[in-house]
């Protein structure tokens, strides 16, 4: 769960009746996210993959869209994809040929 401030037990008691309310937070275990933290720069671009190799065009049945994304999912495990979890403004400078653009007049 991420850390928005929607996700506390008052959310619910101001949505819903207290003993509702109580029942929906204790159904549930809570795990939440860290605030600052590579793995969620590692999902989304996966999910950039994702929609760029196989999503990137109309599918007009759910059911395709399932099939589409598991034989995705499946080749991209299989070739051991990886993402490079060094994700740093130092590591983006270096990475270009020129830290800063130049102005020719």
């Amino acid at each position: 769960m991420d850390n928005l401030n929607t996700h506390t037990p008052g959310s619910l008691y101001e949505t819903y009746p207290q003993e509702t309310a109580n029942a929906l937070w204790n159904r549930f275990e809570f795990f939440y996210t860290p605030k600052h933290g590579n793995w969620l720069n590692m999902a989304e671009i996966e999910l950039s993959v994702l929609t760029r190799q196989c999503l990137s065009r109309r599918i007009d049945a759910i059911d395709e869209v399932r099939e589409e994304v598991k034989a995705w999912e499946y080749a991209r495990n299989n070739n051991v994809a990886k993402v490079n979890g060094q994700f740093t403004t130092e590591d983006a400078r270096m990475k270009l040929s020129r830290p800063y653009p130049t102005i020719e007049c």
